[in-house]
């Protein structure tokens, strides 16, 4: 199974593929990087960007299902959390145009999965990601590391994936 973790950002959305083999030690990383958007750029062009981008990675990379992050801002940051709604609901459309299934995850909740502390730091999901993907290096920037500890968070509460064949792993 395929899934495609996604922290979305209109300056920077980080993506991450895993691919799931119950039975076996680790994920595989098949794929991670970020989409980069022009700041420049008027919010429609940034969004379409965001899209394009999206699309053609879920064309070339084909996953089964899709997790992204919930969206959440402190009610004084009412209007970034009004922008962050856009580039999730860009992430929604176009995973609803190719049918897939998309689960939301709380921050909190990936953070819990992977490092076994929901108020971890950056510093720290990186570190945890890094381990359990048995990955040489951390991932950069941490728009990456977030992605993939979606992706794993996905796949450990996933009804198809026994928790227990990560056990090692964590």
């Amino acid at each position: 199974m395929r899934i495609l973790g996604i922290d979305p950002g209109l300056r920077i959305t980080g993506y991450a593929c895993l691919e799931v083999t119950p039975g076996a030690a680790l994920p595989r990383v098949v794929e991670a990087g970020v989409f980069r958007i022009d700041t420049r750029a008027t919010l429609e062009i940034r969004l379409n960007s965001l899209h394009e981008d999206l699309d053609s990675t879920l064309e070339d990379l084909k996953p089964d299902f899709v997790a992204v992050e919930t969206l959440f801002s402190h009610y004084r940051r009412a209007r970034t959390a009004i922008l962050m709604a856009h580039a999730r609901g860009v992430v929604l459309v176009a995973c609803a145009k190719r049918g897939l299934s998309v689960s939301d995850f709380v921050a909190t909740e990936v953070k819990k999965a992977v490092t076994g502390n929901g108020h971890a730091d950056k510093d720290q999901v990186q570190e945890a990601v890094t381990h359990q993907l048995g990955l040489k290096e951390r991932p950069s920037p941490y728009d990456v590391s977030d992605a993939m500890a979606i992706a794993l968070c996905a796949a450990r509460r996933s009804e198809t994936i026994r928790t227990s064949d990560y056990s090692e792993a964590v």
